[in-house]
């Protein structure tokens, strides 16, 4: 690492007058890998935007290699060498993969065509470095949300820039992907690229980073030599306090079963997938990227129409065709894409808190909306959920991510569900607020709530669940229980290294 890459002085943003970021003056190094951690509503995001020319700020100067630089739009950005992996994806589903990693940068051969046949073999090859095998013409709609988080990592890579920054890149990956992103991050950083690695998982900032930069209430509180702090110090001066144990104590299941899933089939995607869920259960479905977790998940909803197989409620048979018909027979599901299908960020905190359970607030023959009730339902999840907003009326394209994620959430426990499918529930939350969710969680397991918990993080499926299904290209490799919940196995089975348990 030699000299400063880029610097702020003074850099303040508002919206609607309310500062979100104050007086922050931040040195960045060339060829450093750089973590900024921070609790939701900490203005790591809204710092990144700006760096990247979304934002501008309202106060403040910015130096790029020791010159002073305006970035007005992210064109600037992008001739100064500044591209961002954005928290939530910016890909047009329409377009193949190959048109979305060279969109605005395309590759031309003589006479100014379209080099396709060039667009395709690089972008293959930048999935290749990720250890993906995705078609390059494949369309982005027809993508998991895992592939789509690798597109938009090819994305950035293509443009071969001089600061990278990534904005919560391993929220949908497992530990094998993420693995595959440290190798390339840093052979990045040993041809001299300088990254922004913002994170919520402390224990890959720790594994990654050289220094380490800590926000809090849009503040710089510390910056220090990554050597030089802890994980559990990285935490406590990110929430200003000392945090308990992260994971509650499970429970015991009852003996009664909820949801029974018989022979699940859809072909191509998932191949005969049976399991039963207890009453007061909390069951992990784990693999790797494209293990059929998420069409597990889609299929019980009726966004995937299954060709075989049943699930029965509390023994009897389900009629389910579509969400609806999900939602009515009393199973609800966290959608792991956010924004894609989880929320409306156009509209307010209330709007989207009710929105599957609208009907139940009409009181009237006339299915006039009692507002009252409404809003008191939203105010008790915004205090449950600890939700950071200015008001119930506040539209969610002004919330942090991790306080989009708390009303998304809200959304799917508001219609008092008996079954919870949750998919990636603590997708780009910060570290209190994934123990506020846990403890969430179990209370509602406690209360009799069913639930099938889907993430790829691993400490979360081992602290969490009492039963794990692990899931290998469609199909269901082996159950663990008890003790034989943990890495080891898990991988074991992922990875197709044995049909069962050993």
């Amino acid at each position: 690492m030699s000299g400063v890459l880029l610097s702020t002085v003074g850099i303040g943003k508002e919206f609607s007058s309310v500062p979100v970021l104050a007086n922050v003056t931040i040195e960045i190094l060339s060829g450093e890998i750089l973590g900024i951690i921070g609790e939701n509503g900490a203005g790591k995001s809204t710092l990144m935007k700006i760096l990247s020319g979304v934002y501008t700020p309202s106060s403040g100067s910015l130096f790029f290699e020791g010159k002073p630089v305006v970035i007005n739009e992210p064109l600037d950005a992008k001739r100064l060498g500044i591209s961002l992996i954005p928290q939530e994806f910016n890909l047009i589903k329409e377009l193949t993969v190959y048109d979305n990693v060279f969109l605005g940068s395309e590759l031309r051969a003589r006479g100014g065509l379209l080099d396709t046949r060039a667009m395709k073999r690089r972008t293959t090859e930048l999935l290749a470095e990720l250890g993906v095998e995705i078609p390059p013409e494949e369309k982005i709609e027809n993508l998991s949300t895992a592939q789509k988080q690798m597109v938009e990592i090819c994305k950035a890579v293509s443009l071969e820039a001089k600061l990278l920054i990534m904005d919560e890149p391993t929220t949908v990956l497992t530990p094998y992907e993420i693995d595959i992103l440290f190798k390339l991050m840093r052979r990045l950083k040993a041809s001299g690229t300088t990254i922004i690695y913002i994170s919520h998982k402390l224990k890959e900032v720790k594994a990654i980073c050289d220094r380490v930069m800590i926000l809090r209430d849009g503040e710089l509180v510390d910056t220090r030599p990554i050597a030089d702090i802890t994980i559990t110090e990285m935490a406590q001066r990110m929430v200003g306090r000392e945090l308990s144990q992260v994971f509650p104590e499970k429970n015991p299941p009852e003996a009664e079963v909820v949801i029974e899933v018989r022979g699940l089939t859809v072909p191509g995607l998932i191949e005969d997938i049976s399991f039963q869920v207890r009453r007061g259960e909390i069951l992990g479905l784990a693999g790797l990227v494209g293990a059929g977790r998420t069409e597990v998940a889609e299929t019980i909803m009726g966004i995937r129409k299954r060709t075989s197989g049943e699930i029965l409620l509390h023994g009897k048979p389900a009629r389910i065709a579509n969400p609806r018909d999900a939602v009515r027979s009393s199973i609800n599901y966290l959608s792991e894409d956010r924004q894609g299908t989880g929320i409306l960020t156009s509209f307010s905190v209330v709007q989207n808190a009710t929105l599957v359970s609208l009907e139940s607030y009409c009181r009237s023959i006339l299915d006039l909306i009692d507002r009252r009730a409404e809003r008191e339902a939203t105010l008790g999840h915004m205090k449950r959920f600890s939700i950071k907003a200015r008001s119930l009326e506040t539209r969610l394209e002004f919330l942090s991510g991790g306080n989009q994620q708390k009303v998304s959430l809200a959304k799917t426990i508001d219609p008092g569900p008996s079954v919870l499918i949750a998919d990636e529930p603590t997708r780009g939350v910060d570290v209190s607020a994934k123990q506020e969710i846990y403890r969430l969680l179990s209370a509602l397991a406690r209360e009799g709530l069913a639930c099938i918990l889907i993430s790829s993080e691993q400490e979360e499926i081992i602290g969490m669940c009492n039963r794990v299904i692990v899931m290998k290209e469609g199909r269901a490799m082996g159950t663990l229980e008890g003790a034989g919940i943990n890495e080891e196995e898990i991988m074991f089975l992922a990875t197709g290294a044995g049909e069962g348990v050993r």
